[in-house]
C-alpha cells in the first residue's frame, strides 16, 4: 500500500481533518483571492428550471473524452437546479461583461428572466443556454456530481463547442475584476 509522506503548511498529513480545524477560513479564502482565474457564465436548463451563475471555479479534466469540472456552493439556490438538470454550458467572458458577471452573481436583485434578457442566448447541443457573445462556450452533459466541502463538483463531457472572438479576457483576482 503506497505511502503518503508529504506535509502541509503546519507540518500535519495533507488529509488530517483534526488539523484543518485550527486553520483560519478567512485566511484560506484570503490567499485563495490572490490566484487568478477566468470569470465564466455557467448555465442549465432542464427538468429543474433555467438558470445561470458567475463562476471562476471552471477546469478543463481530460481532452479524451473531453471533460470539465465547474464547482458550485452546496447552500447556493443555484446548486438544486444544476443538480435536477442533466446539462450544463461553460460561457467564458470577455474583459466587456464585466456588468453581465456582476448581473448573474445576483448583484442589483434581478429575476433570472431579466438576467438572461440582459444578452443574447441560443443553445448548441444539449439545450443549455449559450452566450451568444462569450469567447468560448462548452456545452456539457453531466457525467458526475462529487460532494466536497462546502461545493459540489460537476464533471461535463463535452458535448459541443462554440469559439467566440478573441477579446480581451476578464479575470477575477484580488476581489475585483480584471482585464
Amino acid at each position: 500500500m503506497p505511502v503518503d509522506n508529504r506535509t502541509d503548511a503546519r507540518g500535519g498529513a495533507p488529509n488530517d481533518e483534526a488539523e484543518d480545524a485550527d486553520l483560519d477560513p478567512g485566511i484560506f479564502r484570503e490567499a485563495m483571492s490572490r490566484v487568478g482565474a477566468s470569470v465564466h457564465i455557467v448555465t442549465t436548463a432542464g427538468p429543474g428550471g433555467r438558470i445561470g451563475v458567475t463562476v471562476s471555479a471552471v477546469t478543463s479534466v481530460s481532452d479524451r473524452p473531453p471533460l470539465v469540472l465547474v464547482c458550485l456552493n452546496r447552500t447556493s439556490r443555484s446548486h438544486a437546479v444544476f443538480a435536477a438538470n442533466p446539462v450544463f454550458c461553460v460561457n467564458t467572458l470577455s474583459a466587456a461583461d464585466t456588468a453581465l458577471a456582476d448581473l448573474f452573481a445576483g448583484k442589483g436583485g434581478a429575476s433570472m428572466d431579466e438576467r438572461f434578457s440582459a444578452a443574447a442566448w441560443l443553445t448548441l447541443a444539449t439545450g443549455a443556454p449559450a452566450l451568444e457573445r462569450a469567447r468560448a462556450s462548452l456545452d456539457c452533459r453531466v457525467e458526475r456530481i462529487v460532494e466536497a466541502g462546502s461545493h459540489a463538483v460537476f464533471f461535463g463531457r463535452v458535448e459541443a463547442v462554440r469559439v467566440g472572438g478573441l477579446t480581451p479576457p476578464l479575470f477575477y483576482v484580488d476581489r475585483a475584476y480584471r482585464s
